[in-house]
């Protein structure tokens, strides 16, 4: 019979379980209240493992184990091979030959594993927070957000007039019933990631109170359930309608006027972080770079630019594809051999490595485009009414490309089919982060990272899309071109009039400025081919130098 509780003169007074007495006493072993007068009566009460009668008030002190087999006796040993914790008796008795510890070596054994398991816990839930509070700013800018889209749809109305009125005011339907679905699933996502966050919690507090317990039992037993907690791997992402217009035609306005993108999900990996090694301890950075090979890449300058060379990219076998202001890419060595020449349609303004492959961004028609057999030039996806700047092949193996139309700039996750994967356009205010994306880089640790045209700064993003920090260069007079990082999460970032590369810690800090030996002249591009080694591409003089970091230490 479970006890049950009174209030009387504003106190709490728990009753006997018994006789509905106030209760003085409490039997562990059977977890019954007890008041004075029924101690006797229950202690003649048969039970296999005896009666353990305390103090009611001191019920719940976990610092008493006892044996299981002499239930009257305290454990004060453990036996390896039995795995249970045991007293003196069982020692010399029924575990005469076991392997015996000593209780408290095992109760700090029990503890350091829970900790460990609750470091792990408590530190994806702070993952879990970041994301709790990115989908509550989600949440609150739920409003301002669609509202924004139906503005796009009535200003495309306003262009027809009130032969659209139709078609707008069911776009506004749709959009509505939209965004009640978004409010929806993204007010379930909360309460998933609270109720989890919750469970982190309790999980928490159990196992700080832990910290001072001896109870083997109970902590072996919590040791189980702290196992079984698991913790997500990956987490959806939902995205918000994206209005498309297309080109008016006064016979078929419906068809013509434009549609609505359903919300998406995106499921993002919430694996941990990749390590980031320091650079081998055999190495330092060298006070003055040296430029080892230079590579005269022969484009021609622009009429109107005087401009040469525009981008590069480093291939596994250690060789550079260039492309510049001729419609044509190279492939040379590092010793400045040219091996290979392939035509293209537009200038090789944006390229990358993606699959072992060449791709670039072909602005003109606005599609992406790869080199494949050779010579044969083929289109992986058209990028719609948005025209393709700088691209990038990212660790999970889709495309990251910067994306213009007019006065909106943005970055797009593809896959290799053309599929977006993920928009990235705006900050947790709803802001446009970028007003022209230009070059662009993915770092080991997920962060998006761009180089801004019109401030000339750079701005990244991690994993998400959420704002992680702008570099605005270290007294503000930078003139950023190209990004790339290396594999310990350095950003390389190409000073145009400066004519240095500014060197940046994974969180967007300057650690030095990158001089070398003879200098730069307006570099633009810039490539990792080492750890140690980056080749940097002059836009004006057609130049692309090799430059060496590091130094053996002496």
């Amino acid at each position: 019979m479970m006890a049950s509780q009174m209030i009387s003169q504003g106190q709490e007074v728990v009753e006997c379980g018994l006789c509905q007495n106030p209760v003085s006493f409490f039997c562990r072993r059977c977890g019954v209240n007890i008041c004075d007068s029924c101690v006797p009566v229950h202690l003649r009460v048969k039970s296999e493992f005896g009666h353990d009668v305390v103090d009611y008030a001191n019920k719940d002190d976990d610092d008493v184990c006892l044996c299981d087999s002499h239930p009257e006796n305290k454990c004060s040993a453990y036996c390896k091979k039995c795995d249970v914790p045991i007293c003196i008796l069982c020692v010399s008795i029924k575990h005469r030959s076991h392997e015996i510890l000593e209780l408290q070596d095992k109760v700090e054994e029990l503890l350091k594993e829970i900790n460990r398991e609750n470091d792990r816990l408590q530190s994806f839930r702070h993952k879990m927070k970041t994301l709790l509070d990115h989908t509550t700013k989600q949440l609150s800018l739920l409003s301002s957000i669609y509202q924004k889209k139906k503005d796009e749809v009535t200003a495309r109305g306003k262009e027809w007039h009130k032969q659209i009125d139709k078609v707008v005011k069911k776009l506004h339907q749709q959009l509505d019933e939209l965004k009640e679905e978004s409010k929806a699933s993204l007010e379930k996502q909360k309460r998933e990631f609270e109720d989890m966050i919750g469970k982190m919690d309790e999980i928490n507090r159990k196992t700080t109170k832990l910290q001072k317990a001896k109870n083997v039992t109970e902590i072996q037993k919590f040791r189980q359930v702290i196992r079984k907690q698991k913790t997500m791997k990956e987490y959806t992402q939902y995205t918000f309608p994206t209005f498309f217009e297309i080109k008016i035609d006064e016979n078929h306005l419906e068809t013509y006027f434009g549609y609505i993108e359903r919300m998406k999900k995106i499921n993002i990996s919430l694996l941990g972080e990749k390590f980031i090694p320091d650079y081998d301890s055999g190495s330092k950075v060298v006070e003055m770079p040296s430029v080892s090979f230079v590579i005269d890449t022969g484009f021609p300058a622009s009429e109107k630019t005087n401009s040469r060379l525009y981008d590069m990219a480093v291939t596994d076998d250690q060789k550079v594809w260039v492309g510049g202001d001729s419609r044509e890419l190279k492939l040379f060595d590092f010793q400045g051999n040219l091996h290979h020449t392939v035509a293209i349609t537009s200038f090789g303004m944006y390229i990358s490595m993606y699959n072992r492959q060449m791709v670039y961004s072909d602005v003109l028609n606005k599609v992406v485009k790869k080199i494949s057999d050779g010579d044969t030039v083929v289109t992986m996806f058209s990028t719609g009414d948005w025209k393709p700047y700088g691209i990038t092949g990212s660790a999970s193996g889709d495309l990251l490309v910067c994306l213009r139309k007019n006065d909106q700039s943005k970055v797009v996750r593809y896959s290799s089919t053309g599929t977006v994967l993920q928009e990235i356009q705006y900050d947790s205010q709803c802001q446009p982060l970028y007003q022209l994306a230009w070059y662009i880089a993915e770092n080991v640790n997920g962060d998006i990272i761009v180089t801004e045209f019109k401030k000339r700064i750079v701005i990244a993003v991690d994993r998400l899309g959420i704002f992680r920090y702008t570099y605005w260069g270290r007294n503000n007079d930078l003139d950023a071109c190209s990004v790339v990082t290396d594999s310990v999460g350095h950003v390389f970032v190409t000073d145009y009039k400066g004519d240095k590369i500014h060197m940046l810690d994974s969180d967007g800090r300057i650690l030095r400025y990158i001089i070398p030996e003879g200098g730069l002249n307006g570099p633009r591009s810039v490539c990792m081919i080492a750890v140690c080694k980056i080749i940097v591409g002059e836009e004006k003089t057609g130049l692309a130098k090799t430059v060496k970091l590091l130094g053996k230490k002496t």
